[in-house]
């Protein structure tokens, strides 16, 4: 009698439904989805939406360290031995997110060589993004990593179609983000505004043509 073969275990379509260890829930913009120091136990993975994750110093100062898209994973600091969250998440636009507890994730990387694939693919890549942050941060001005951040918001340069249309974000935040003034970011704003780059009147949108900011060298 021929024995039955395993089928090839689908990461995307086991992402996409909740079942034991794993669990879907929608948030609104702005809602919070877990805050600095909480206990870290689970790890999420972003179906649809943006969200933001952010630090507060000692002092109160909070400042935004990555903004992150559909198909991101976010929290995986526990798998790593982290007890508790380094840093909060929100939600910037309407999301839908998956949560996976730690040892059922765990269990996956041991037994499924798919999932553990598209999970190091995820690290890998964004271990790039952190070092590509340092550079743009260590050596270009303030205009070129702010045309940079919109650009990666807007999808541009990642697999999939790109979103032209940005969840509504405040200059604050991007400037938190950029490293720089508010005023700063207003200035660079008005002048892709003017250059055609961007259209900012009540949405954000982006135009591939914004490349032209990263591409070339301006002074701050």
């Amino acid at each position: 009698m021929k024995r039955a073969t395993k089928a090839a275990f689908d990461s995307k379509a086991f992402l996409a439904k909740v079942g034991k260890g794993r669990t879907l829930a929608d948030y609104k913009k702005n809602q919070r989805i877990f805050s600095q120091g909480d206990p870290a136990d689970a790890i999420f993975y972003i179906q649809t939406g943006k969200v933001k994750l952010t630090v507060v110093s000692k002092q109160g100062k909070e400042a935004v360290v990555a903004i992150l898209g559909a198909d991101d994973f976010f929290g995986e600091g526990c798998l790593a031995g982290q007890s508790l969250r380094m840093a909060g998440a929100a939600a910037m636009s309407d999301s839908s997110i998956m949560r996976l507890e730690k040892p059922g994730v765990i269990r996956l990387l041991h037994d499924e060589p798919a999932f553990s694939e598209l999970f190091l693919q995820y690290l890998l890549s964004r271990n790039i993004r952190i070092e590509e942050d340092l550079v743009d941060l260590l050596f270009n001005s303030s205009e070129k990593r702010l045309a940079r951040v919109l650009l990666l918001m807007a999808n541009f340069g990642k697999e999939g179609k790109a979103e032209p249309v940005i969840p509504k974000i405040s200059q604050e935040t991007l400037a938190e983000i950029v490293g720089t003034t508010r005023s700063r970011v207003s200035f660079f704003m008005n002048r892709f505004r003017k250059l055609g780059f961007i259209e900012y009147n009540g949405r954000l949108e982006v135009h591939s043509s914004l490349l032209n900011v990263v591409l070339h060298d301006s002074g701050d």
